[in-house]
């Protein structure tokens, strides 16, 4: 089996999926931080292709970093500055060759994740 990564964001709030979402994907080694790719969410709250694509896995710690922020604020969701939400950094690590999907629920005030499947 070969390794990959997926996700997507939902809106608790509106109770939908969350368009046009930005997200950054890091790969973490050591104290380096080094971006790997950013894509942003479609009309399904979801990128078009792979956060991280079969071709590109290697197993160790990454960060993907939801631009929750800009999102609230395009959405009329914002509320007042600074925000309580801007950007959602999630750190994690792929140990082995699987399918990761790592999606966000997202509201103005408050946030979960899990692996998903």
């Amino acid at each position: 089996m070969t390794g990959y990564l997926t996700t997507h964001v939902l809106d608790t709030a509106k109770g939908s999926p969350a368009e046009g979402l930005q997200i950054d994907l890091y790969r973490i080694e050591g104290e380096a931080r080094a971006l790997v790719r950013s894509l942003v969410t479609n009309d399904d709250g979801r990128t078009d292709e792979q956060i991280l694509p079969a071709e590109e896995f290697e197993a160790g710690v990454y960060e993907l970093v939801f631009h929750a922020g800009k999102y609230l604020r395009a959405s009329g969701q914002a509320g007042a500055e600074p925000l309580f939400l801007d950007q959602v950094p999630l750190r994690f690590g792929m140990a082995e060759a699987a399918h990761y999907h790592v999606p966000l629920l997202l509201s103005p005030y408050g946030y979960s994740t899990y692996r998903g499947s």
